[in-house]
């Protein structure tokens, strides 16, 4: 028996480039998806969000402000029934008077077409001293109100 080598086909270059030119396309249009996904993602989320962070910082910025009407309105009719305006300006006059705030965590969900959200807001104090406050939120004739 003799030994006889195995048939090696001549290297083609121009077969390697063209493999390489496919392989560097798919990863450029992977790429490309994964950027354009990205985007339409945050779109979404922020559309999502968008006016719930809105109603958050009206009310915050509202508090801080001692415009405790426009802090009023921004509250659900749940709460609204519970206390009259002048109820809530005077008890918050007394016992809160934030100097500053930051959204430190938001989020949306959908249950059964129903929208309810929770935003965690830190509320910074004349001393100081700060912390975090869960507002809970719900979607009432269209619009974002805390209500909790």
């Amino acid at each position: 028996m003799a030994y006889e080598p195995i048939m090696v086909p001549p290297k083609n270059p121009q077969r390697r480039r063209t493999v390489l030119v496919v392989i560097g396309v798919v990863l450029s249009l992977c790429c490309l998806g994964g950027v354009v996904g990205g985007f339409v993602l945050r779109d979404a989320f922020q559309q999502a969000t968008g006016p719930a962070r809105d109603t958050v910082d009206t009310f915050a910025e509202a508090m801080i402000g001692r415009d405790y009407p426009t802090a009023y309105g921004q509250l659900c009719g749940q709460l609204r029934n519970r206390q009259s305006q002048a109820d809530f300006a005077r008890e918050q006059a007394e016992t809160f008077t934030p100097t500053d705030y930051e959204i430190v965590g938001l989020s949306v969900v959908n249950n059964n077409g129903r929208l309810n959200g929770r935003a965690d807001v830190r509320w910074t104090l004349p001393n100081g001293t700060s912390g975090t406050q869960v507002l809970a939120l719900v979607k009432e004739d269209g619009d974002w109100r805390i209500c909790g």
